[in-house]
């Protein structure tokens, strides 16, 4: 969606009140209801209708009623919630031209009050061109529903967080100046794209430079994951500036090795077509190769130093919290959580409480055959024999005398005495004569019977 900032001059107070409201209410609604809106906003004169009428002809809002009436922010109207505020602070004055455009973000010219000119970045996570996000980024791994607004702030969070101790370490960066929602203000780089470069004066000694700043950035406990020709600017001095931040993993990461080593590969495959240049790698006794001028870095050569940056970005406002829901956002997962143990401890509690109830459930039925055993053996001097129900097991008979000795055995468990009374007293009565005969419901169609209305009737009459 084209970014068209002279609609902001027609936008009041009430308007911004009311995209306000639909943020807040999109925290936890996927799509706001309009009375949630009214209620939200509280407007002094009411007319909230009417202001949402308005935003909609602006594109600010999208109005869906398929459940239920209500509304949700478009990327339009959350950049200018980001441009308003960052104007109120006093960031810049003015937004001019698009100077780049990538799959996640769109990158703007913006002016501050003395004339000078910087970038700002705007996160659009959602694109058609790039929805892969369960396949190319784990930002969701154990949700199910999501915002592409939320995400595109984390991911600017995260970027400024990193520009910001990246900088501090002497690494070639741009300036971060501010961050609001899902908008980066940073330095503007004056140079091109190391893709748009045809010609170097001194194409090895950049290599070394490029090379040199992936094996710092490792050193430091950083890896960037998208280290290639489209992420490094190079300017007419031939200095080197590096971008794009938000997918950097660490060190200790489980696909670590594969990220670096793909970097570098990356970087070797551009200098190898670009400039024709020839490398001789030296290939060991070992698949490792030592850091050498003509040589592949090893992931296992590295040291990682003691200052590393993950503290830095601690320090620069990224909460813990944020890091955990951000990590669903970097290709490769999510550390093990600190809880881990404590779940696995509980797990544990769980199966040996079902162990000991089995066991418990193991003596019952041990009991309960040894009592089925005695009718048994009871049951020989019956003459008639009775077919239990299904549930039951084998067929049980017994002698009144010899119900009165096992009850006063038996006195312990009431169930199994309630239970047994039920067998012997259907064996007596197939011992006097038999059980009746138990016709199916329907049987009074084929023999004649009664019609069921005639049934009803009688059992009426009984009642």
């Amino acid at each position: 969606m084209k970014l068209d900032v002279n609609v902001l001059r027609y936008l009041s107070k009430d308007d911004f009140r009311v995209l306000t409201a639909v943020e807040m209410g999109m925290r936890n609604h996927e799509i706001v209801p309009s009375e949630l809106v009214e209620r939200i906003a509280s407007l002094k004169h009411g007319g909230t209708y009417k202001v949402l009428k308005n935003l909609l002809k602006y594109k600010l809002l999208h109005h869906d009623a398929s459940k239920y009436d209500g509304f949700r922010l478009t990327y339009l109207g959350y950049d200018f919630l980001a441009i308003k505020t960052l104007v109120n602070r006093g960031i810049f004055t003015g937004v001019g031209r698009q100077i780049g455009v990538g799959k996640e973000s769109d990158i703007f010219e913006v002016a501050q009050e003395d004339g000078t000119i910087l970038a700002m970045k705007l996160h659009r996570l959602g694109r058609t061109s790039f929805r892969a996000v369960k396949s190319k980024r784990d930002y969701l791994r154990h949700r199910s529903s999501f915002s592409w607004l939320y995400l595109s702030r984390l991911a600017a969070l995260k970027e400024f967080a990193f520009m910001k101790a990246l900088e501090e370490h002497d690494f070639p960066v741009p300036k971060a100046i501010d961050c609001n929602r899902h908008c980066v203000i940073m330095s503007l780089v004056q140079g091109y794209p190391m893709v748009q470069v045809k010609q170097l004066q001194n194409p090895e000694t950049i290599f070394e430079k490029i090379i040199g700043i992936v094996v710092r950035l490792a050193e430091h406990g950083l890896i960037h994951c998208d280290f290639n020709e489209f992420n490094i600017m190079i300017d007419d001095e031939e200095k080197i500036t590096m971008i794009d931040f938000p997918q950097m993993v660490s060190v200790s990461h489980r696909n670590a090795q594969m990220y670096f080593d793909r970097d570098i590969e990356c970087i070797f495959k551009f200098f190898r077509k670009r400039f024709n240049m020839i490398f001789h790698e030296d290939k060991g006794e070992s698949d490792e190769t030592e850091v050498d001028e003509n040589s592949r870095p090893s992931f296992y050569d590295i040291t990682k130093d003691a200052n590393a940056l993950d503290r830095d970005l601690e320090a620069s406002g990224f909460t813990r919290k944020e890091q955990n829901d951000l990590d669903k956002f970097i290709e490769g997962g999510v550390e093990k959580s600190e809880d881990s143990d404590e779940d696995e401890d509980e797990e544990s509690d769980d199966k040996e409480q079902t162990c000991e109830s089995n066991e418990e459930e193991n003596v019952d039925e041990l009991k309960s055959l040894q009592l089925q055993e005695k009718e048994q053996k009871s049951s020989d001097g019956v003459e008639a024999e009775v077919k239990l129900d299904d549930t039951e097991k084998g067929e049980n008979s017994e002698d009144k005398d010899d119900a009165v000795s096992d009850e006063k055995e038996e006195e312990d468990d009431p169930e199994l005495v309630k239970q047994l009374g039920k067998q012997r007293r259907r064996a007596m009565a197939a011992a006097r004569g038999g059980r009746k005969s138990q016709s199916s419901r329907n049987s009074y169609k084929d023999k004649g019977g009664r019609s069921q209305n005639s049934k009803i009737h009688s059992n009426m009459s009984g009642w």
